[in-house]
């Protein structure tokens, strides 16, 4: 009995049909033009997002007059008067809140609170320096913060600060930069008399601010038509 003969080369390869080598490069490009795609959405969401969040707020506020021309008094003063003022302003702004609040002037500024952890009142003290900017406003730059036994960033006091505390208005926090902005420009008495701030000297002591009477209604009509 004759045994057939093996053959030569026992592995043979059989060669992948043309069109399931069709399908394989249908497929990677098709996959490819996905992850192009999503790489195109995913950039124009991001640069929206980007664009439309940088866009600022515009919120009603009422018409702020300009300090202008020469103030009527200069005021020198002392943190002790100063001090006087702001607990006699406070005590009538928190009439009303529930949360209250102390700010004071020492060598640094210092603004105490209190906020709760577990249902237990936490004491805080955060500390500023503050800085007199050209336009009579005055910036504190928070420089530490004082908690007892706990230990957290000053951002995030400051977060608990601007969306629990009762604020004025012409007081704005940005917990980006570490700041309150006191917007003296934003402030008017009773009779519509405002001030700026020109030095804010708290080590020697020296504070001075500079009245000015409201605009009359001559010089707002002059201004508006210019």
């Amino acid at each position: 009995m004759i045994e057939p003969e093996s053959p030569k080369n026992p592995e043979i390869k059989v060669k992948e049909p043309l069109n399931e080598k069709k399908r394989h490069v249908s497929n990677y490009w098709r996959m490819a033009f996905l992850i192009l795609l999503g790489v195109v959405v995913g950039t124009i969401v991001f640069l929206g997002a980007r664009i439309f969040s940088s866009q600022p707020e515009y919120k009603n506020m009422p018409e702020i007059t300009a300090i202008e021309g020469e103030p009527v008094l200069t005021i020198n003063s002392n943190k002790e008067k100063v001090n006087q003022l702001i607990s006699f302003f406070l005590s009538d702004f928190q009439k009303e809140g529930d949360i209250e609040y102390k700010f004071y002037l020492e060598n640094e500024a210092m603004l105490n609170g209190q906020f709760e952890v577990l249902g237990f009142p936490v004491n805080f003290y955060l500390y500023f320096e503050p800085y007199v900017m050209e336009n009579g406003n005055v910036q504190l730059k928070a420089k530490s913060l004082s908690i007892g036994t706990l230990s957290l960033p000053i951002k995030d006091v400051m977060n608990m600060v601007k969306r629990n505390y009762n604020l004025p208005k012409w007081v704005e926090i940005d917990t980006k930069d570490l700041t309150v902005m006191i917007r003296l420009d934003k402030f008017r008495m009773q009779n519509g008399m405002y001030i700026k701030a020109d030095k804010i000297n708290l080590v020697d002591d020296d504070i001075r601010f500079s009245l000015y009477l409201p605009a009359s209604e001559e010089t707002t009509k002059e201004s508006s038509n210019q």
